[in-house]
């Protein structure tokens, strides 16, 4: 008769996880230091499978960040990419498309670094139409630092500066790039992911400055003091307020505390003008 012998089970072969936009992450860097429920890894995760969607490889597009939280996402490309000073994303982004006009060209970045000390700098690349792709994830705060007033903070909310509440007046971010010259303008949430990684296809192949204006929480910083509750509580009111308006008329288009009033979002401007080294290669060829 056999003698039966128990058989140990086998010890399962451990899995480890792979992010599916791995070939463009640094993945030695991650997990990622955002906070739990920030749309920032979101909109990241958006603008890789732009990428891959239009079949870039890593020599075929730069990222250039500046300061703030979302500056970080140059850190986590694995192309060339340019963690830079303090509203300087746009300068140094030009000064990489000039020299090699060939590479696309993305910045990352956020409201406070674009639109505070980097304001000028939006404008002016904006009005030269450069070919540039720029991405503004928007919190409404300067999270890193505090959650302090910035440029886009609404009236009445709440900040470490404004504790009885903002005052000033913010910007109105597509009417901004609008009216400075940019050639594409588009604003989603951190919730509208397909709609959001359909404008980042179409920001990195399309010529000239455009533009896509990111809505994001920012549960540590603004939703907190607030009192705008968890960041799911966040992404379910994008869900009840987020009205889609292509076209609308971007002086429409302002973003309110009030919990009642619309965020309108859409596609508002898709346009063609030659761009700053078209115009200048055209002129230049005329003299010859």
């Amino acid at each position: 008769m056999p003698v039966m012998v128990d058989k140990k089970p086998e010890k399962p072969q451990s899995v480890q996880a792979k992010h599916p936009m791995e070939k463009y992450l640094r993945v030695e860097r991650l997990p990622h230091i955002w906070c739990s429920g920030c749309g920032l890894g979101t909109a990241l995760n958006a603008y890789c499978h732009a990428l891959d969607d239009e079949g870039f490889g890593l020599d075929d597009f730069s990222v250039v960040s500046g300061i703030g939280c979302s500056g970080r996402a140059a850190g986590y490309i694995a192309s060339d990419s340019y963690h830079t000073t303090h509203g300087r994303a746009i300068p140094f982004a030009t000064g990489l498309k000039l020299a090699n006009p060939k590479m696309n060209v993305t910045v990352f970045s956020g409201d406070g670094d674009l639109f505070s000390i980097g304001g000028n700098h939006f404008i002016h690349a904006a009005r030269r139409n450069i070919d540039l792709s720029v991405i503004c994830v928007n919190n409404y705060t300067y999270g890193m630092t505090g959650g302090q007033v910035g440029p886009t903070t609404p009236t009445k909310a709440i900040a470490t500066t404004a504790p009885y509440g903002n005052f000033e007046r913010p910007f109105n971010l597509p009417d901004l790039a609008a009216s400075a010259g940019a050639v594409y303008v588009a604003r989603w949430t951190s919730l509208h992911v397909r709609r959001m990684k359909k404008a980042f296809r179409k920001i990195i192949t399309k010529k000239g400055f455009t533009f896509v204006e990111v809505i994001s929480p920012c549960p540590t910083g603004f939703g907190r003091k607030n009192d705008q509750g968890e960041a799911l509580d966040e992404l379910k009111a994008y869900k009840k307020r987020s009205v889609i308006r292509d076209g609308a008329d971007t002086t429409e288009v302002d973003i309110k505390m009030d919990p009642d009033s619309e965020i309108v979002v859409g596609t508002f401007l898709d346009e063609e003008k030659p761009t700053y080294s078209e115009v200048k290669r055209e002129q230049l060829e005329g003299e010859v």
